[in-house]
């Protein structure tokens, strides 16, 4: 098994010559056009600070086909294309792309995809488990044959009430794997392919077609509660029906390895290994040395809309973690002076471990119904500390699927648009 090992400062030159400039990417936002589709730029006051929007559809799933391996489902979290559009722009192959706010850990597979070294951070032991097994993918052969060596014990039966999410025989498979994970992981021996296989069976746990292990229930990046699932049962007249654990667990395999490419393989045994995982608070990284970081793309929490710990209470019985402790870390506000306030403190640390010339996009959206524009609180929260402000990017968007499934059908609820509010460390700060 490959150890994680800590940044190195030594390995990092500090230098005052700037690549990837601000006016390089201004020009290259300016000329963008997509479909006939030209950039609009707009100048306007934000907290009464000049700062320039620029407008359009600059990532879609018409552009490019992402790697398949992104496709974990974890609530709030955004696409693939958007880190890599930065990544592309703003870094070279062998730098440093950090998130604190890491959730499924889309930008630093996206960055190690491109050949970048990831640092991804969340206080939240899950983001670990769900990114750090595709930084190592096995082959589905490899799974296969493990999950023959499995012993399930169709007498198993949980510690806490699940009839209303499995058939009886399912139950036992999911807490024959439970224990088999938590033996392993206890004694030391557990490896890649036990990690991959673990980060499957979380996601697999609930959802809403028969390619998950539960009966049907909310998508598969929320768990409802025992009392919650009776209601939904009773509603459809359903019944929990037998799903096969392991077949579920190599068909999800094979979907997220479908296109991988050499280069992205060669990249993954590349950078993998020289990635760091975190669990800390954002606010205080010290594991990360001063002046390291060329890109942050992240994705905060925004105020309190979504709560994770609720949402993933069966993903922590899964893997044997205690939700009401992993809740009391994670700071959910519920103001909009408190998340700034939080912002802040976490865009202090950001100036500290950004390089001279790096960058920072942080995307925020329109929140309750889009009365609270948080790009426009960020600004400041990032001129504190010292970055210059470049501008906000808006990506246009219409609604997805996804979003259909949540509700939101128009643009008077969630958010249709992505609108990253970008930061540069300046070499004259």
């Amino acid at each position: 098994m490959r150890e994680f090992k800590q940044l190195d400062l030594g390995m990092y030159v500090i230098t005052k010559k700037q690549k990837h400039t601000w006016e390089e990417f201004h020009s290259f936002l300016s000329n963008f056009e997509f479909e006939n589709k030209k950039t609009q730029i707009i100048e306007e006051n934000v907290q009464n600070i000049p700062i320039k929007k620029y407008i359009n559809e600059f990532w879609t799933s018409k552009q490019r086909q992402s790697t398949a391996i992104h496709e974990i489902s974890y609530r709030a979290c955004f696409k693939p294309q958007l880190p890599g559009f930065f990544i592309e722009r703003l870094t070279d192959e062998g730098e440093i792309v950090y998130d604190p706010f890491s959730g499924r850990g889309t930008t630093i597979i996206e960055a190690i995809l491109k050949g970048r070294i990831g640092v991804a951070n969340d206080i939240n032991p899950l983001s670990n488990i769900l990114a750090k097994a595709r930084l190592f993918p096995p082959y589905t052969s490899d799974v296969e044959k493990r999950l023959k060596e499995i012993p399930f014990d169709n007498t198993k039966k949980a510690d806490i009430d699940l009839s209303m999410f499995y058939y009886p025989d399912t139950e036992a498979e999911i807490v024959s794997l439970r224990e088999y994970l938590r033996h392993r992981k206890e004694n030391g021996t557990e490896d890649e392919i036990d990690e991959w296989i673990r980060m499957i069976a979380t996601n697999r746990l609930t959802g809403h077609s028969k390619g998950f292990f539960s009966v049907y229930t909310l998508p598969p990046n929320q768990a409802v509660s025992q009392k919650s699932q009776i209601k939904i049962n009773e509603r459809r007249n359903q019944k929990p029906e037998y799903r096969n654990v392991k077949k579920i667990i190599i068909r999800k395999s094979s979907q997220l390895l479908r296109n991988l490419t050499q280069l992205e393989r060669q990249n993954l045994e590349k950078y993998a290994d020289k990635s760091v995982f975190l669990t800390e608070d954002a606010r205080q990284t010290k594991q990360i040395p001063s002046d390291t970081i060329q890109l942050t793309v992240t994705s905060p929490p925004f105020l309190d809309i979504v709560q994770y710990s609720n949402d993933n209470w069966l993903r922590c019985w899964f893997n044997s973690l205690d939700d009401a402790v992993i809740s009391k870390k994670i700071t959910m506000s519920r103001t909009i002076e408190q998340w700034s306030s939080v912002m802040r403190d976490v865009f202090k640390e950001l100036y500290r471990i950004t390089k001279l010339g790096g960058w920072v996009a942080f995307e925020v959206g329109e929140v309750r119904k889009g009365q609270v524009k948080l790009d426009e609180y960020i600004v400041p929260l990032g001129i504190s500390p010292g970055f210059k402000c470049f501008g906000i990017l808006i990506n246009s968007q219409v609604f997805t699927k996804t979003s259909n499934i949540w509700g939101v059908n128009n643009n008077e609820g969630g958010t249709n648009t992505n609108r990253i509010a970008i930061f540069q460390k300046d070499v004259e700060t």
